[in-house]
C-alpha cells in the first residue's frame, strides 16, 4: 500500500503508545481515522494530536470481547464506508516465573494479546475481501514472539502466537489471490504505556503474578531506557506497509538473538538465554 491517502486506518490500543503515534502519522498522510481503546478516557489526548482537519472517530472497545470488536467494524463501515488499513495493536505485560502465573495472568493477557488480533481478523478482513481494494493488516507482535525470555511466559506465549498467526493469515490471503497484505510487527523495548497496562486489568482479572515483583522492576528499567521511541516504531511501521515487507523488525541488533534460537534449535541445543533476569 504505497499511497495512503484518502483511506480509512483502523488503530487498536489508539490511547497512548504505538498506537497513538500511528495515528498521528496515518493523519499525516491524509488517512481517516478510527481510534479504538479499552481506554478511552485517553482517546481525547490522541485526537488533540492529530494535524487540523484530520477526519477521525474515537470508539471505546476491549479487544477482548469479540462483540466489542464486531461493533467496531460496524461504526467504522458505518461512518466511513471502508476500513483499508487495520493495525491490531493493542496489549498488555504481565511477568513473573512461569509456575507463579496466575490464571488470571493468562486469560487477560490471551484475552487481549492474542484473541484481540483474532476478534480484529475475523471481523475485518471478511470485509476487507469484499471491498476488492488494496488492505493491508499489521498485528504488533514483539520480539517476544521470535525468542523467548525469562519472566515473560505468558507474555511470549501470546505474542509467539501472534506471529505464526500472521504468518498463516498471510498464506491464506495468498491461497485467495486476496488483494489483502500482512505484516507482523515485531519490537524490542521501548518506552511506551506497556509497562503500566495493569491501569486497564479488569478487576474480576486482578490477580497478578505474586513472584513478579522483580521482573516487574527489571522490565521497567529495560522499557525506559529504550533508544527507539514509539515515534520511530510507528515510522518504521507504516514505511514497512508501503514497501509490503511482512516482517517488521524495529530493533536490527536483536536478529542475533533470533538466529541464536533458531540455531539452538537446528543444532539440538539446550535454549540459550540472551536476556538474563533479576539476580
Amino acid at each position: 500500500m504505497k499511497d495512503l491517502k484518502g483511506k480509512v486506518a483502523v488503530i487498536t490500543g489508539a490511547a497512548s503508545g504505538f498506537g497513538r503515534e500511528l495515528a498521528i502519522l496515518c493523519a499525516g498522510e491524509g488517512m481517516q481515522l478510527v481510534l479504538a481503546d479499552i481506554d478511552d478516557k485517553n482517546l481525547p489526548g490522541t485526537v488533540a494530536l492529530l494535524p487540523p482537519g484530520a477526519q477521525s472517530i474515537s470508539v471505546k472497545c476491549d479487544v477482548s470481547k469479540a462483540e466489542s470488536v464486531d461493533e467496531l467494524a460496524k461504526q467504522t463501515y458505518a461512518k466511513f464506508g471502508k476500513a483499508h488499513l487495520l493495525f491490531n495493536n493493542a496489549g498488555v505485560s504481565p511477568v513473573g516465573p512461569a509456575w507463579s502465573a496466575t490464571l488470571a495472568d493468562w486469560q487477560w493477557t490471551l484475552g487481549v494479546n492474542l484473541m484481540g488480533v483474532v476478534h480484529g481478523i475475523r471481523s475485518f478482513v471478511p470485509r476487507m475481501l469484499e471491498q476488492k481494494d488494496e488492505c493491508h493488516v499489521v498485528n504488533t507482535a514483539s520480539v517476544a514472539g521470535l525468542i523467548s525470555v525469562p519472566g515473560s511466559s505468558v507474555y511470549c506465549v501470546t505474542k509467539h502466537s501472534v506471529v505464526t498467526l500472521s504468518e498463516c493469515l498471510h498464506y491464506d490471503l495468498q491461497l485467495y489471490k486476496a488483494s489483502v497484505g500482512v505484516s507482523v510487527l515485531c519490537p524490542a523495548f521501548v518506552n511506551t504505556g506497556i509497562k503500566d497496562s495493569d491501569r486497564n486489568r479488569p478487576a474480576e482479572l486482578a490477580g497478578t503474578n505474586p513472584l513478579g515483583k522483580p521482573f516487574e522492576q527489571l522490565m521497567r528499567k529495560a522499557v525506559e531506557s529504550g533508544r527507539i521511541s514509539a515515534t520511530d516504531v510507528a515510522r518504521i511501521t507504516l514505511e514497512g506497509v508501503k514497501a509490503g515487507r511482512f516482517y517488521i523488525l524495529t530493533h536490527p541488533k536483536i536478529k542475533n538473538s533470533i538466529e541464536m534460537r533458531l540455531q539452538d534449535i537446528l543444532q539440538d541445543r539446550v535454549p540459550t538465554n540472551m536476556v538474563p533476569g533479576p539476580a
